[in-house]
């Protein structure tokens, strides 16, 4: 199945417009990450409280949000499992003490629901220290992921260039899809990270499936030049690619509108990250492979 049959766009030609864009997009977010003093983390990373609430009969998680809300935890996480009326809360730390979070959560259901209609099944604490820790590990996972891919494909394609060039593309596609979560306001935690992850497994794939194209073209059209053999290699994928990221992003969309509130940030996440890394694969990483080649082209023979 095709979408577009034999087109023939100049990329290459249009590399510097792209690169602009990005620019811009990439721009937007530091701006709004650097005017807000950083992503806004989640309990996971800044330290709070959990604590684990069962009801004795269905409850909405729209009533229990305005509950908390009236009491003062506005920034409140609900996980709800409404098949068996739990829900899971997570709060920031605040100058409330930790321990004093869950008395006062658990005064604010008496009130509104009454005695013996609930029972807290467990408290728990996640110290600064403890979110330090997630922190570092977190951005750690993505740095080795990315020294990771640098080697498979640098060692997958004979050069350092598609590796490097790749990479890039995938910090182009994680820096977006923060400073998006930053726009919106939205909470960064260990949720997001996990979806961070999967958008850059996703991401480096579409960006091989093109690579793959081109070192087969390479063997295929000796006679065309490098721009030329790149346009061609983006163009033959262009509806598999297209295709693809319709399909996964039909699916995020569906998550998103009916996912419910648990998911709904770690949909958001994949959904902007899917687009934004189909068109770092189009347009960023193979221009980024062009210009690291023909800027190598023009210093040899500067040397000689």
């Amino acid at each position: 199945m095709r979408l577009f049959h034999k087109t023939n766009i100049d990329f290459i030609g249009k590399r510097w417009l792209f690169f602009t864009v990005s620019a811009i997009m990439i721009l937007a977010g530091i701006v709004s990450l650097a005017t807000k003093g950083g992503p806004r983390l989640g309990v996971d990373f800044t330290g709070g409280s959990l604590i684990q609430v069962k009801f004795n009969q269905v409850t909405a998680t729209a009533e229990v949000r305005k509950t908390l809300d009236d009491n003062g935890f506005t920034n409140s996480e609900i996980q709800s499992f409404l098949d068996a009326n739990v829900f899971i809360i997570r709060i920031q730390k605040s100058v409330i003490p930790m321990i004093e979070v869950g008395n006062k959560i658990e005064r604010a259901f008496k009130t509104k629901w009454g005695e013996g209609t609930f029972i807290v099944e467990r408290t728990e604490m996640v110290g600064p220290r403890v979110g330090e820790a997630l922190s570092e590990q977190a951005l750690w996972a993505v740095i080795f992921s990315w020294i990771g891919i640098i080697i498979y494909v640098a060692f997958r394609f004979k050069s350092a260039a598609h590796g490097v060039a790749g990479v890039i593309a995938l910090v182009h596609d994680v820096t977006i899809t923060v400073g998006i979560f930053s726009i919106l306001n939205k909470e960064i935690g260990l949720t997001i990270i996990a979806a961070l992850l999967t958008l850059i497994g996703y991401s480096i794939n579409d960006t091989i499936v093109v690579y793959d194209r081109i070192r087969e073209n390479m063997r295929l059209l000796r006679s065309k030049t490098l721009g030329e053999i790149i346009n061609t290699s983006i163009n033959d994928t262009l509806s598999r690619t297209i295709i693809t990221s319709s399909t996964v992003i039909f699916v995020l969309i569906a998550l998103y509108v009916w996912g419910g509130e648990v998911i709904h940030d770690f949909s958001l996440a994949l959904l902007s990250g899917v687009i934004v890394g189909t068109y770092s694969s189009i347009a960023v990483a193979s221009p980024l492979v062009y210009e690291w080649e023909t800027r190598k082209a023009k210093k040899r023979v500067a040397v000689k």
